[in-house]
């Protein structure tokens, strides 16, 4: 498949001739990869973390536990 692109500034046409020179690569490979990398195709998709490394690695922290289980008691005071 080909592209042709017009109107690219002067500033990114020298950036991308530049690249080229120093990867040794063609200015075709670098507009490409310059391309995918814009379109977010190029690095591998990201992994999903499950957090399994720090599952079961909770403390139990009484003060907490006891503020929760007061919530849960009914306040008879808001009845009246």
């Amino acid at each position: 498949m080909q592209y042709t692109i017009r109107n690219v500034p002067t500033v990114v046409d020298d950036a991308l001739r530049a690249r080229a020179r120093a990867a040794g690569k063609s200015l075709n490979e670098v507009v490409v990869d310059a391309l995918a990398a814009g379109a977010g195709v190029t690095e591998p998709p990201r992994r999903r973390r499950d957090l399994g490394d720090v599952a079961g690695s909770w403390k139990t922290d009484e003060a907490v536990e006891s503020a929760l289980a007061a919530q849960d008691e009914p306040n008879e005071d808001l009845w009246r």
